[in-house]
C-alpha cells in the first residue's frame, strides 16, 4: 500500500507522541529521529530516510513543530556538507560522517575562497601533496564562517599543477581540530566579525576523506555552490512551544541556535532591509515625495517578483528536483534588491543615514545597512560568477575555456 499524506502524518504523529520527552538530550533525540528515518523521510532507507516522496519532508516538519519537538541542526552541515556527500562521496565516507552530522555531533565550515583567487575560485593556490594514505595541506583560506567551532571543513585544494586549473583541484573533508589549522577572526567595516582567515600549515587529511575522484574537485564544488545558492534564507525557526520550553533538548537546541545565529546577526542588514523603507519614509516626512514614492514602488515590486522566484525554487526542491540555475537568478535579484534598498535608505535619510546612534533606534540599523549591503553581491559567489552561470546554463552561451 503506497503512502499518502494522511497516513504519513498519522504515523509520524504517533511516533512523536510515544518518543519525544522532557529528559532526552538534544543528541539523544536527534539520534532517535535519524534512526527512525523521520529526520529526512524522503531519503532512501540506507541513508537514514524512509524512501517516501519529497512531500513527506514538509509533513514531518509540520508535525515536529506542532509537537514542539526539535528538528535537524541548522547550518552548513545539513545544508551544504550532507547534500554534497550524498551526491559525490563514497559509501565508506558517507557511513562515517552522515549520521553524526545529522545529529549535530559534527559541525562544518567551508574552505573555498582565498585571498589571491578572488572571484576566480578555480585559481586557488592551497596545495595538497600526497603522503602515503594522507594528504599534506598548505595554504590560506578566507571569508570562512563558523571556522572557530567547526569539526570538519569542505576543502578545495590543488593536487596537480601540471593540468589546466579546473582539472587540478580535489575536494576533501578536512579535520579542523589539529595543530596545522589556525583560525583568525576578521573585523568587518560594520564592526562584526562573522568571518575568519584560516591558515593551513602541514595540516593533514586522510585520503579516505576525499570527496569524489582525484582532480574532480571543481565539479564537486559546483554542486556545493548550487546548494548554497538555493539554501533557504537564514531565518530563526521556532524551537519548542510553551509546553515544551523546559524540555532538555529544547533548551540545548535554543543554545545551539543562539550560537549559530550570532554569526548572522547583521545578515538582514546585508539584504538591504527593504521592509523598513515605507515606514521610514513616513517617519522622515518624505512619503509624499514623488521621487521617493517612485523608488519605493520600483524596489518593492522587484522584491516581490524575487520572492516568487524563490517560491518556485522551493517548490522544485519540495518535488525532489536538484538545484539549478534558478539559484543564480535569485542570488542576482537579491543583490539588486540590496543595492536599491541601500540607495533608497540613503535618499530618505540624507546625511542622517551616517549616524550610528540617534533619536530613532532605526538610525543605527540604517547606518549598518549602508556598510553591510556590499557583501550581498560577494558572498555565496559574486554577481559576475552568477551571470556566467545564467549565461551558460540558461542562455546556452559558450563556457569559459
Amino acid at each position: 500500500m503506497s503512502a499518502t499524506p494522511g497516513t504519513v502524518r498519522d504515523e509520524v504523529r504517533e511516533w512523536i507522541a510515544t518518543t519525544w520527552g522532557p529528559d532526552l538530550s538534544l543528541v539523544q533525540w536527534r539520534e532517535l529521529l535519524v534512526d527512525a528515518g523521520w529526520a529526512v523521510p524522503s531519503w532512501p532507507v540506507d541513508r537514514h530516510g524512509r524512501g517516501l516522496p519529497a512531500w513527506a519532508d514538509r509533513i514531518v516538519a509540520e508535525e515536529l513543530d506542532a509537537a514542539g519537538a526539535v528538528g535537524l541542526p541548522i547550518g552548513g552541515g545539513t545544508g551544504l556538507a550532507v547534500p554534497t556527500l550524498l551526491e559525490h562521496a563514497d559509501e565508506a565516507l558517507i557511513a562515517r560522517l552522515l549520521r553524526p552530522t545529522l545529529t549535530g555531533e559534527l559541525r562544518w565550515c567551508q574552505l573555498f575562497s582565498e585571498p589571491g583567487a578572488g572571484s576566480d575560485l578555480a585559481g586557488l593556490a592551497t596545495s595538497a601533496v600526497c603522503d602515503g594514505d594522507e594528504w599534506v595541506v598548505n595554504g590560506q583560506k578566507v571569508w570562512t564562517t563558523s571556522a572557530g567551532h567547526a569539526d570538519l571543513a569542505l576543502l578545495l585544494a590543488r593536487t596537480d599543477r601540471s593540468v589546466p586549473k579546473h582539472a587540478g583541484i580535489t575536494y576533501f573533508a578536512l579535520p579542523m581540530r589539529q595543530p596545522g589549522v589556525e583560525v583568525r577572526p576578521i573585523r568587518q567595516m560594520n564592526r562584526h566579525a562573522s568571518f575568519n582567515e584560516v591558515f593551513l600549515t602541514d595540516a593533514r587529511v586522510p585520503d579516505a576523506h576525499r570527496v569524489g575522484a582525484l582532480g574532480d574537485g571543481w565539479r564537486v564544488a559546483r554542486a556545493t555552490l548550487a546548494h548554497e545558492r538555493s539554501f533557504a534564507t537564514m531565518q530563526r525557526r521556532r524551537i519548542g512551544t510553551p509546553a515544551t520550553a523546559g524540555y532538555r533538548a529544547v533548551i540545548e537546541a535554543l543554545a545551539e541556535a543562539d550560537e549559530h545565529f550570532a554569526t548572522y546577526a547583521w545578515y538582514p542588514q546585508r539584504a538591504g532591509r527593504a521592509d523598513l523603507l515605507v515606514e521610514r519614509a513616513r517617519t522622515m516626512g518624505v512619503a509624499t515625495d514623488p521621487l521617493v514614492r517612485q523608488e519605493l514602488a520600483g524596489l518593492l515590486s522587484f522584491a516581490r517578483a524575487n520572492e516568487w522566484t524563490a517560491q518556485r525554487a522551493r517548490a522544485a526542491r519540495a518535488l525532489g528536483r536538484p538545484p539549478g540555475a534558478e539559484g543564480s537568478i535569485g542570488k542576482l535579484a537579491a543583490s539588486e534588491v540590496a543595492r536599491r534598498a541601500h540607495r533608497t535608505h540613503a535618499h530618505i535619510a540624507g546625511a542622517r543615514a551616517m549616524l550610528t546612534a540617534g533619536d530613532d533606534p532605526l538610525d543605527a540599523v540604517v547606518a549598518e545597512v549602508l556598510v553591510s549591503t556590499p557583501a550581498q553581491s560577494i558572498a555565496g559567489g559574486t554577481d559576475e560568477i552568477q551571470r556566467n552561470i545564467v549565461a551558460e546554463k540558461i542562455l546556452g552561451l559558450p563556457r569559459d575555456p
